[in-house]
């Protein structure tokens, strides 16, 4: 019981002193935002944190349903918590991925898998308002300027390809807008477009440019909620202004687009992006720029930098190698030149079973040539991918490592750094993954709390050096495993020299050509000082990860 004590006075003062250089380092140093060096914190809001518990059960959804089917809690309140908390910038985190905040069906439906209900937020019903289990727009207003404040981006996530199941509840929107035939065979590229992913979950038109009207139960809703004639001026604005016809999916891109103008969010992830012609996500990006734009005009207080909306795009089997071109076997399609700046690398938690230098000179190769101007986004575990990297949480320290020491942008999966367990008795398919927070274990279990010290290390000093996943990787020593990551971006430079698999104690560490004889270093792991001499520095500690800074 001492011994715990102790360790949680040690990692309190560490967490402290973490936090404390983070601040210090942002605020005196010009380190720019880069995307393509971003850490991202992808959350399920109904999972993460429930802030407030009065909005638990909102439209009714009090069904029995499958384990870890239905509301659990989470909303952008406690999200809000969270940050106010610290544990973002703590967590070294960049930027927050939130699934969909749109309103969801209000009944629910069984897959299979046991009754489920839309907790994820990929049932839409209404995408012009927030479900109040997850918050209000005032929540959401309120999270985006706090997130801000602190330098953290936010990233929602954007649904065009389909509507949420029918239910008793929720009306099936009108047959000009939707197809529920046939579904999907995956054999060719029409063959993943003109169809329904799976049985009862209707697919947008999204080929169509055919004139629609809003649909009549949509209609209804936003009259007994006292806002049709805003809805449809704000529609008659946009539609004038684009020129773009009123066809489905351009419905949904101006009620996507509110949430950048109205709030100022700085990205979005697309859903199921290989499910349409690529067209849709050229125009839906030219939409998001202008809304981007016009927010930068209208709030000129609440502007970043000069960084352009991202979009990062989930395009399912997706791997880096493929390089710019995804194959659909007769067809294949360059999603990075129709609106993404980035793809989802589905294959990252497979390599990750690689060496280190195998993997990072691979990844570098990659991104430094063919995706030179685009970026991936790299995970070891996620939402609905059946095969994490592991998946019992047996290598959290070296997942860590891989993850955020990788080229490219990094997403961590909430509870990632926290060894949230993946594997949960009772579940069917997916859910598995989906659990509550382990803010429990955070708090008491001193084995959670080295796991999380060490993605909190990883990850701030990634947020600092731009040249983690955004620079040029060069190997300087086989063994000892030492390696160099360079940026330059106008006139700013970042260099860092990275050791890994080190001796515990005293060892000693080439920095190549990076760094002057003379130059003071810290290793931002241990937190001790060294100079350069005869392009060696020698430092003596616990860890055997050497992570050196100017």
């Amino acid at each position: 019981m001492k011994k715990n004590i102790i360790f949680s006075i040690a990692f309190l003062s560490l967490l402290f002193i973490s936090c404390s250089s983070t601040k210090t380092s942002t605020a005196s140093s010009k380190t720019p935002f880069v995307w393509e060096n971003a850490n991202v914190y992808f959350l399920l809001i109904d999972r993460f944190n429930n802030g407030d518990k009065t909005n638990d059960h909102t439209f009714n959804r009090n069904k029995p349903t499958g384990k870890l089917r239905g509301f659990e809690g989470g909303d952008i309140r406690g999200v809000i918590q969270k940050l106010d908390e610290g544990y973002f910038e703590k967590l070294g985190i960049n930027a927050i991925w939130m699934t969909p905040v749109v309103e969801q069906i209000h009944d629910g439906v069984d897959e299979g898998t046991g009754y489920s209900y839309g907790f994820h937020g990929y049932w839409t019903r209404d995408w012009s308002a927030l479900d109040p289990s997850f918050g209000t727009k005032k929540d959401l207003a309120e999270l985006v300027q706090k997130a801000h404040a602190k330098g953290i981006r936010i990233l929602l996530d954007a649904v065009i390809n389909h509507t949420g199941p029918v239910t008793t509840e929720d009306s099936a929107y009108p047959n000009d807008w939707v197809r529920t035939t046939p579904k999907c065979t995956y054999k060719s590229y029409d063959t993943y477009i003109n169809c329904t992913l799976v049985e009862n979950l209707p697919d947008v038109k999204t080929e169509s440019n055919e004139v629609v009207a809003l649909p009549p139960f949509l209609v209804e809703k936003w009259k007994k909620e006292g806002r049709y004639e805003q809805e449809v001026a704000e529609l008659d604005a946009f539609f004038t202004k684009t020129g773009y016809p009123r066809a489905p999916k351009y419905y949904i891109m101006k009620w996507l687009s509110d949430y950048i103008t109205d709030y100022g969010i700085d990205g979005y992830r697309v859903d199921t992006a290989k499910h349409t012609y690529e067209d849709v996500w050229a125009d839906f990006k030219k939409v998001c720029d202008q809304s981007f734009a016009d927010f930068k005009k209208n709030n000129p207080e609440k502007v970043l930098d000069n960084n352009a909306f991202f979009t990062v795009g989930e395009v399912y089997g997706y791997n880096i190698g493929a390089k710019k071109l995804f194959d659909f076997g007769d067809k294949k399609v360059d999603y990075f030149a129709n609106g993404f700046t980035g793809l989802i690398n589905f294959d990252f938690r497979n390599e990750a079973k690689m060496n280190y230098e195998k993997l990072y000179s691979k990844y570098n190769s990659i991104l430094q040539n063919d995706l030179k101007g685009n970026t991936v986004m790299n995970y070891v575990s996620s939402h609905d991918d059946s095969s994490p990297y592991d998946k019992k949480r047996e290598k959290t320290f070296e997942s860590g490592t891989k993850l955020l020491l990788a080229p490219g942008i990094s997403q961590v999966y909430y509870g990632d750094e926290s060894a949230r367990p993946l594997d949960i008795p009772g579940t069917i398919g997916d859910a598995t993954l989906r659990s509550m927070m382990n803010w429990e274990e955070i708090k008491t279990n001193p084995e959670t709390q080295k796991v999380l010290l060490h993605w909190q290390k990883l990850g701030n000093f990634r947020k600092n050096h731009p040249a983690i996943g955004a620079g040029i990787h060069q190997e300087i020593s086989a063994s000892p495993y030492v390696f160099s990551r360079t940026f330059t971006q106008d006139n700013f430079t970042d260099n860092v020299v990275i050791g890994l698999d080190l001796p515990k104690g005293p060892k000693e560490i080439s920095v190549g050509t990076i760094f002057e004889n003379g130059t003071k270093l810290k290793d931002a792991y241990s937190g001790k000082k060294v100079v350069v001499s005869n392009g060696k520095v020698s430092i003596d500690s616990e860890f055997d990860i050497v992570l050196l800074e100017k």
